[in-house]
């Protein structure tokens, strides 16, 4: 017998013989032989399987057979389709949590790597930027965080945010869907947040720790879901659309982009690509706005958004700023 696995690994391996047979039956003797594992420890990880939401045949004599893959943000599920090679290079999966900011700092104060990644099909607690709370109903929409452990300066730290919003809307471009970003944080779909993201760091005047990057995605929501209040700010893919979405997909996607584009500005000093993608698909440039600050609202017009990710604005004495997103909140009037 080879050297025993971790419980993880084999459970994955085991799936993925089931996957590549999909349909079919592959005896329990066979699994052993390639695993190098007891067929009793092959049926104790096929229940697991089945208790995660696999339907899994399985008939005396035969063997197993995948019939239906569970619906679930799991590693196993999310591994295949990702090309990435350090965000998402682990998943921690949870059936309901509070929060997943929450765990995820909680994870990387205790030392966690860059690019864990912390998802649960439920969150109890879900929050967004100044404290709001997050409807994250169970199996109907996608609520991760990452962990990151940059090395830039901490001034800069309000970029990352905006490179989440830039991956997001690229994973939605490319499952058809025409969403707007509204600087630094949401991402608009038909005049309604249908993503939030939440960025928050523990760090130094010059170093940073760590940063977890919460990104929260109403992918297969209903409206009884929301509250009539949420109704009128918020929306779901579904809703929109009028169909499911694969969330295993769609969390893949926004993954993969999330890294090509962090990649560039952590590893190669260049946000240009995400400004780019911030700019044309901004919802606000060229509106008229509110900006909120210390409890004060004034009056100010978006003229634009510069290379370093600052909403540039006029205000109505004419005077023009450039705006840090983790100093103020915007609304139109």
């Amino acid at each position: 017998m080879k050297k025993m696995k971790g419980v993880f690994a084999l459970k994955e391996e085991i799936l993925n013989l089931l996957r590549e047979s999909f349909g079919s039956f592959v005896s329990g003797q066979e699994i052993s032989e390639k695993l190098g594992v007891s067929r009793t420890a092959i049926w104790k990880y096929i229940n697991h399987l089945k208790e995660d939401g696999y339907e899994i045949e399985s008939i005396s004599k035969k063997g197993y057979r995948l019939l239906v893959a569970a619906n679930i943000l799991t590693e196993e599920e999310i591994h295949p389709l990702l090309n990435t090679k350090e965000i998402g290079k682990k998943i921690l999966h949870f059936d309901t949590i509070d929060s997943t900011n929450s765990k995820a700092k909680e994870l990387a104060n205790n030392g966690e790597e860059h690019g864990t990644i912390v998802v649960s099909e439920e969150q109890t607690l879900g929050r967004g930027r100044m404290g709001r709370s997050f409807v994250s109903p169970k199996g109907k929409g996608i609520w991760m965080s990452i962990i990151l452990r940059p090395d830039i300066d901490p001034l800069r730290i309000s970029l990352i945010t905006q490179i989440a919003a830039a991956a997001v809307n690229t994973a939605l471009t490319q499952f058809g869907v025409d969403s707007k970003i509204k600087w630094p944080n949401d991402i608009i779909l038909k005049g309604k947040k249908v993503c939030g993201i939440l960025t928050e760091m523990s760090g130094e005047l010059t170093k940073i720790n760590y940063v977890v990057l919460g990104i929260g995605l109403n992918a297969n929501i209903d409206c009884d879901d929301f509250t009539e209040e949420i109704k009128e700010i918020a929306t779901s893919l579904k809703i929109q659309f009028e169909r499911d979405f694969d969330r295993k997909a769609l969390m893949a996607s926004v993954i993969n982009n999330f890294e090509a584009l962090y990649d560039e500005f952590e590893k190669k000093d260049d946000i240009s690509n995400t400004i780019k993608i911030c700019k044309d698909k901004s919802i606000l440039i060229g509106k008229n706005i509110k900006v909120i600050q210390r409890n004060m609202e004034t009056k100010a017009k978006v003229l634009d958004i510069n290379e370093e990710g600052l909403l540039v604005v006029e205000y109505e004495d004419g005077t023009i700023k450039s705006l840090i997103s983790g100093e103020i909140s915007i609304r139109g009037y």
